[in-house]
């Protein structure tokens, strides 16, 4: 099992009061601290931060936040209302969902073997993920990030198509790895967000649609890990992926309405589900 020296944090991504696992290895975090009312969590407008792009970039100025400014062994995000667990779906039923959330004494069981956790894929079937993208938002951003990439780091550009055509990918910005990993990751990551800022123009784009460098991103992350098996950076078996649960509700008959609306009638998502 991992030494106990070894520090980890796992960030949640939270932007309200609300109630979080026990374990010492999580750290709430107020994300968007710059625009809203204190929380009592740890805030991200601290130190070096993007916290007042929190409308655009969603859970992601906690992480630049943790990148920049949290000193640990091993760094993780996870959301207030979305946790990894170890737990399976039967043993999950009729128990209080925060009694399934990954523990530290798991966490530490699976960084012995693993470099990296990331959520069970998420399966499209009939979509890949530049189709599902293209019918739920704006096509043009995966254009953008195509031409960022070709500019910035062109090496990437096969790695970037091979995923666009997956009907997976591993989603919500979720992961747990060593801080170096998780430093080399957003290293490359938010340069090119930056850059993608400056061709993509958000001043008539909805609350949601300006959320586009949180979606966006999500599709790079899967780019980042398949550029990086692809290289022997890492290696498909150092990749552990952990099933997630949902605090809450989750409103299935409109989530699969919205899909099958944006995939046959080019209805575009107005808000998260």
């Amino acid at each position: 099992m991992l030494d106990k020296e070894k520090n980890i944090k796992i960030i949640i991504a939270c932007h309200k009061k609300c109630k979080t696992p026990f374990d010492s290895v999580y750290l709430p975090v107020q994300v968007g601290a710059a625009n809203s009312m204190a929380t009592g969590y740890q805030r991200d407008d601290e130190g070096e931060n993007i916290s007042s792009k929190n409308p655009m970039y969603c859970e992601l100025t906690g992480l630049y936040w943790a990148w920049k400014n949290l000193s640990c062994d091993y760094l993780g995000l996870v959301h207030y209302r979305r946790y990894f667990s170890a737990k399976s779906m039967a043993y999950r039923k009729g128990r209080h969902p925060f009694d399934c959330v990954l523990s530290e004494k798991q966490l530490r069981s699976l960084l012995d073997s693993y470099k990296l956790i990331v959520p069970s894929k998420r399966k499209y079937y009939v979509e890949t993920l530049a189709s599902h993208y293209a019918h739920t938002l704006d096509e043009s951003h995966l254009t953008a990030a195509r031409q960022v990439l070709s500019d910035l780091a062109p090496s990437y550009l096969r790695a970037f198509d091979r995923v666009l055509r997956q009907k997976y990918g591993y989603m919500f910005n979720m992961f747990i790895s060593s801080k170096t990993i998780a430093d080399e990751y957003c290293s490359w990551l938010f340069p090119i967000l930056e850059e993608l800022e400056k061709v993509i123009d958000s001043k008539n784009m909805s609350k949601f649609e300006k959320r586009w460098p949180g979606r966006v991103s999500e599709i790079l992350f899967n780019v980042w890990l398949e550029y990086s098996i692809q290289t022997g950076r890492l290696r498909r078996s150092d990749v552990k992926e952990i099933s997630c649960i949902y605090i809450g509700k989750i409103d299935y008959p409109k989530k699969v309405a919205s899909f099958i609306n944006a995939k046959l009638f080019h209805k575009k998502y107005e808000k998260s589900f």
